[in-house]
């Protein structure tokens, strides 16, 4: 496919610069991985405003700020451009407007619908949520070795990044996860929403590096309010007498287990898999560069290059 094509000579290129050594070669290096990136940003279809999730069964409004991909490119997003092993698309991805897929810094929310029934909340007041996260970093063990087999990067859960806490009005779930990953000196920061539905829940999942926090946390109300059920699939709307009701509680849901079950991972990493390929061996003031750390403007200055024609650029896949 032609993004495969595109990464694949990204990494030909970056392996001649290196062998080729010197500080011309890295900033050529540095200019290309810029360029590929201009190129798959200026191929993907950034909406806003009112969008349908799904089948219907939510929508979600994107105002100015922020931006929306919809199921097939988010898909793309999270497992070719971050590496992700992923099988089943999400609902659609949201992104900060000034933020992109490729931006190793900013954070986009992944969005997705686990259809497994009413969530029962009674047990929410009654969580040790220290007991949970030593039980999940177990099972993060266990994912791990699963990862590997498959060639993937691993994820370490080390901490909550903020206690999950239980909003009964409006059934809204949230928390933080802080992870390790490996091969990288940076932390990844997986943000949690859940709102629970009359036949599931909806999982919003912010990924980005803990550096990143604050940010996320100061825009979890306007996420909040631009994603919501439709008219008869809120959780009012159950009906006890012909809706199935989910064998998860409110402490399956943070645990994650559910994931696995609808081809999702419990954990998503923001690893740009084909910028970690070469610079990161190419020179660490790169790097530093790239990742949004603070250099001065004279150590490099990037012109952006107008974008290449159709045929060079990483075209996400059609719809499945």
């Amino acid at each position: 496919m032609k993004k495969l094509i595109a990464l694949t000579a990204a990494v030909l290129l970056m392996s001649n610069f290196i062998k080729a050594g010197g500080p011309e070669d890295s900033l050529k290096l540095f200019q290309e991985q810029l360029r590929i990136m201009d190129s798959i940003e200026g191929s993907l279809h950034y909406k806003t405003g009112k969008i349908i999730l799904g089948n219907g069964i939510a929508t979600i409004n994107v105002p100015e700020g922020f931006k929306f991909l919809e199921s097939a490119e988010a898909k793309y997003v999270v497992g070719e451009i971050w590496g992700n092993p992923i099988t089943e698309a999400p609902l659609g991805a949201l992104f900060p407007a000034s933020s992109g897929a490729t931006d190793p810094g900013g954070y986009a929310f992944i969005i997705k619908f686990e259809d497994i029934g009413y969530v029962k909340d009674k047990d929410a007041d009654k969580i040790n949520y220290d007991d949970l996260l030593k039980s999940m970093k177990e099972e993060s063990a266990r994912e791990n070795a699963e990862r590997m087999r498959v060639g993937g990067f691993t994820m370490n859960l080390l901490n909550w990044a903020a206690t999950p806490y239980y909003d009964k009005e409006k059934k809204i779930l949230h928390w933080a996860k802080e992870f390790s990953v490996s091969g990288q000196e940076d932390h990844t920061l997986n943000y949690d929403i859940r709102i629970l539905g009359r036949k599931g829940v909806l999982n919003l999942q912010a990924v980005s590096g803990m550096e990143e926090l604050d940010s996320v946390k100061a825009h979890i109300n306007d996420v909040l309010s631009m994603v919501a059920f439709t008219e008869g699939n809120r959780y009012s709307d159950f009906d006890s007498k012909t809706d199935k009701v989910a064998a998860w509680t409110i402490g399956g849901l943070v645990a994650g287990k559910i994931l696995a079950k609808v081809g999702f991972w419990a954990v998503i990493a923001k690893f740009l898999k084909f910028i970690i390929a070469g610079i990161v061996i190419a020179g660490g003031a790169i790097w530093r560069f790239i990742s949004g750390r603070k250099k001065k403007q004279e150590e490099f200055v990037y012109q952006p290059q107008q974008a290449p024609d159709n045929n060079d650029q990483a075209t996400p896949p059609a719809a499945q």
